[in-house]
């Protein structure tokens, strides 16, 4: 198959393109209309310290239309900070998840790719291995980008929800691994248009909410504990606090937040019987709610926090880790608004795909 970061594939050749492992599968009129949605069919590849992360989609008149997409939690990066190595355990569940999305590309008749891997393949001393494992296992080729490269796709991908009166806007994104943060500048543009040029400045701060609960415990987290994450992330926000100095006094100022973390504060501020990206995405949290949210986490044990439906076990040990990393940008950028984006760099890389190849302009359709 050879899905690839950035490779087109060409719907009407052999060998290593988006369709030819399907073809001894379907039939003849299959493989026609598989040709045919070929054409329009764009996918992009996150896989994280914490989640590996598929969305295939469409253009649409403004935007693009999701046709599919696939989420799991696989902790490639667990005990990366105790070893700077993947464990076989995590790239084994990672491998299986890939396959997944593997399958999902090729059932769709993806016509162009983006796969990207972030901050534990850019540390890990094993990361080049794996990338070639997945080469070799999966015919996947996986793009690991670098820092700056991870904190604008992030911007491109959520900038459509800042406030369009905000002539000062912080952008962050709480990964597993490492936070990306960026001061947007200046009034919104058209949608279609690239939002990085509003970035005044930005950092990837190398921690995230699987390294940092690793470090401090995530299961058991007291008061104290969680005012020592946050001091922690704090103290790595100075350099960026210092480049934005002032970006809070512009008018109409305010926070957008992209990740597991600030979804959830969402969730559980609403107090969703389960998550509904629907009710979430967009949504404007106030300061004081924000808090709340905090303390009632902080008063829930484990077993609490996996109970509720946006948690749930496999990040109840991990959401009080990117709450202290909410909380540090949020004491370093004060405001009393956030707006909560279920979206980020998948939504970025699309977005710049389709860019390219102006799909857009009037015609093209």
């Amino acid at each position: 198959m050879a899905v690839s970061g950035e490779r087109r594939t060409s719907p009407s050749s052999g060998g290593a393109n988006g369709v030819s492992l399907l073809a001894d599968h379907v039939s003849a009129a299959a493989r026609k209309d598989l040709r045919h949605s070929v054409s329009r069919s764009y996918a992009a590849l996150d896989l994280g310290t914490n989640n590996c992360r598929l969305l295939i989609a469409e253009p649409a008149a403004v935007g693009f239309r999701v046709v599919d997409a696939f989420s799991r939690i696989v902790r490639l990066g667990e005990g990366l900070g105790r070893g700077n190595q993947l464990s076989e355990d995590a790239i084994e569940r990672t491998l299986e998840a890939l396959r997944v999305c593997r399958d999902k590309m090729m059932a769709k008749g993806v016509a162009r790719a983006r796969l990207v891997a972030t901050e534990a393949c850019r540390l890990a001393e094993n990361g080049p291995s794996f990338i070639e494992r997945v080469r070799a296992d999966l015919d996947m080729e996986l793009e690991v980008v670098d820092r700056q490269t991870e904190a604008y796709l992030a911007v491109t991908g959520c900038a459509s929800l800042a406030d369009p009166r905000a002539r000062s806007v912080i952008v962050f994104d709480i990964g597993g691994g490492s936070t990306e943060v960026a001061w947007l500048d200046g009034l919104a543009p058209h949608a279609m248009a690239d939002p990085c040029k509003r970035i005044r400045a930005w950092d990837s701060l190398p921690v995230g909410v699987v390294t940092l609960a690793e470090r401090h415990g995530g299961v058991h987290v007291t008061p104290e504990s969680f005012e020592d994450m946050v001091e922690e992330v704090s103290e790595r926000l100075v350099d960026f606090a210092a480049m934005a100095a002032g970006a809070e006094e512009g008018s109409n100022f305010h926070l957008l937040g992209t990740s597991g973390t600030v979804t959830t504060v969402g969730g559980i501020h609403l107090g969703l019987p389960r998550y509904d990206r629907r009710r979430v995405d967009g949504m404007w949290m106030r300061s004081d709610d924000i808090s709340a949210v905090i303390r009632q986490l902080l008063r829930c044990n484990f077993d609490q926090r996996a109970a509720n439906p946006c948690v749930g076990k496999d990040r109840a040990d991990l959401v009080l880790a990117g709450c202290a990393i909410l909380e540090a940008i949020r004491r370093a950028f004060p405001s009393d608004r956030l707006r909560i984006a279920d979206r980020g760099l998948r939504e970025g890389i699309l977005m710049n795909m389709m860019r390219e190849d102006s799909v857009w302009q009037e015609g093209h359709r």
